[in-house]
């Protein structure tokens, strides 16, 4: 039975542009937020508890991290299958989609849940958690533990939703999430009013409450709107696990969440290097990091908002649409974050001295490191929609071993290998260094890389979409043109 998507916007249908904005406006806005969130949160936690809570937290986010990581890749997978089950007019394909996630992420939840909280202890002396910090971050550690059933039933419907068309929806419920959390953490560490006084255990029963609200308040919009992937009646079946799309969801949504971790582990690895050229070096680098995190959104929520259309449009079998929503999509990435690096240039001296002060020492190394970096995350927002693109066909296997190459033996090769002849200017050249190799892979997969014949395994193949698929790369539509 055809189904309008869901919040009733059809994206292979009407102008790309607009269409395509109005969709990653939500996601970026989610993005900021839990951005915000975490920041507000270890500013309560910093303030009321002291620095060495605030470092157990950090380490105990890390192993959230590490999991979440995962999960994110496999609930990305969900939505790729979602979109393009609504992009194919297959509402009853959607439900079995969610209803699979839902299914495998509860018993996941609990599952991580119970061993996360026997084996917290090891896994935190397996991170090296400082002494002083680990009965803290045990504390913390184990209670955020009990948060991951609300938190993984969360992202998968907040994931389904935005590959079903609705990027306002989780937008909303994410705002939600975000205030409980970040209003709820004072009350509960220092026990205001009837709460109890829980000290650092109080910040993660914050999150906790923060996540179970959310999630229910979800569920019930979701039911009493009579959104289209909801499950009544014979559709709760669909809670069973479906042994092939759960199969589809694992083995396309491992890669995209091990690129979480590559990206991760080098940035770890090279703030290795910058640890060694002192303190002020450091924390210069540390306040730059600050700035990219906001300055990569946008490019973050086009490229997931380009997933989800191309994903639909695919599923439609309008691959003329999916080309276009590449380039609409690189156009806007090049427009909003060159303006941002133009306004980042301008103003870098008021921005980085709101985090280091006007007279630190550190701030003339911080202005470098912008000038030398900062420009090149043009070249990786282009790379990140064009990767958007190419994994709305289950294509993920070409984007992880991009930025795996890209990030480890380009990145990290350029800063050492460059180090003994540029210095410290190695370390910040390796950015662009690494982003220009990143796009021109990028690039030559998406132009030749066969993308286009992957597919995402949980829907059977229609014998006129294989036909085109294989004429896709003759189009003009379906081709991005390097030089605009």
């Amino acid at each position: 039975m055809a189904s309008k998507p869901i919040g009733g916007r059809d994206l292979t249908q009407g102008p790309i542009g607009k269409t395509l904005l109005a969709f990653a406006v939500p996601t970026l806005l989610s993005s900021i937020l839990q951005s915000l969130n975490g920041s507000i949160n270890s500013v309560w936690v910093g303030r009321l508890l002291g620095e060495t809570a605030l470092a157990a937290t950090s380490n105990a986010n890390m192993v959230m991290f590490l999991l979440t990581s995962f999960v994110f890749g496999i609930a990305m997978a969900s939505s790729i299958l979602i979109g393009q089950a609504f992009g194919r007019k297959d509402v009853d394909g959607a439900r079995q989609v969610i209803g699979t996630a839902t299914g495998a992420f509860v018993v996941l939840g609990f599952a991580v849940a119970l061993l996360g909280w026997i084996f917290a202890p090891h896994i935190l002396d397996l991170l090296g958690t400082p002494e002083g910090a680990a009965p803290l971050a045990l504390e913390y550690l184990r209670v955020i533990f009990i948060a991951m059933p609300p938190a993984l039933i969360m992202v998968s419907w907040m994931m389904a939703l935005r590959g079903g068309g609705d990027a306002l929806t989780p937008l909303w419920f994410m705002i939600l999430a975000v205030v409980l959390d970040s209003g709820l953490n004072p009350f509960f560490i220092l026990g205001i009013g009837p709460f109890p006084r829980m000290g650092m255990a109080g910040a993660a029963t914050a999150t906790v409450i923060a996540n179970c609200i959310s999630v229910a308040a979800l569920l019930a919009y979701i039911y009493l709107r009579d959104l289209p992937l909801r499950l009544r009646a014979r559709e709760l079946r669909y809670l069973i696990p479906d042994r092939a799309i759960l199969k589809t969801m694992i083995v396309k949504g491992f890669p995209m969440g091990l690129q979480m971790i590559v990206i991760s582990v080098s940035g770890l690895a090279l703030i290795g290097l910058v640890n060694r050229e002192g303190v002020e070096t450091t924390a210069a680098f540390g306040v730059a990091m600050q700035l990219w995190t906001y300055l990569q959104m946008p490019a973050m929520a086009l490229g997931a908002a380009v997933s989800a259309m191309a994903a639909q449009n695919i599923g439609a079998g309008r691959w003329d649409r999916v080309g276009a929503i590449t380039r609409s999509g690189v156009i806007f990435t090049l427009l909003i974050t060159g303006g941002l690096v133009v306004l980042l240039a301008v103003a870098d001296r008021p921005a980085l001295a709101l985090f280091l002060g006007g007279q630190s020492p550190a701030l003339p190394i911080a202005r470098h490191i912008q000038i030398l970096a900062t420009w090149s995350f043009l070249l990786m927002g282009v790379t990140m929609v064009l990767f958007g693109t190419v994994r709305a066909n289950g294509s993920v296997i070409g984007p992880l071993i991009i930025l795996a190459v890209g990030l480890v033996p380009i990145r990290l090769g350029f800063a050492t290998g460059a180090y003994p002849w540029l210095g410290a200017d190695a370390l910040w050249l390796s950015f662009p260094v690494s982003s220009l190799a990143n796009i021109l892979m990028a690039i030559a997969f998406y132009n030749h890389g066969g993308w286009k014949k992957a597919r995402m395994g949980a829907a059977p193949a229609d014998p006129a979409e294989c036909v085109e698929e294989s004429l896709a790369d003759g189009e003009a539509g379906g081709r991005l043109n390097p030089s605009g």
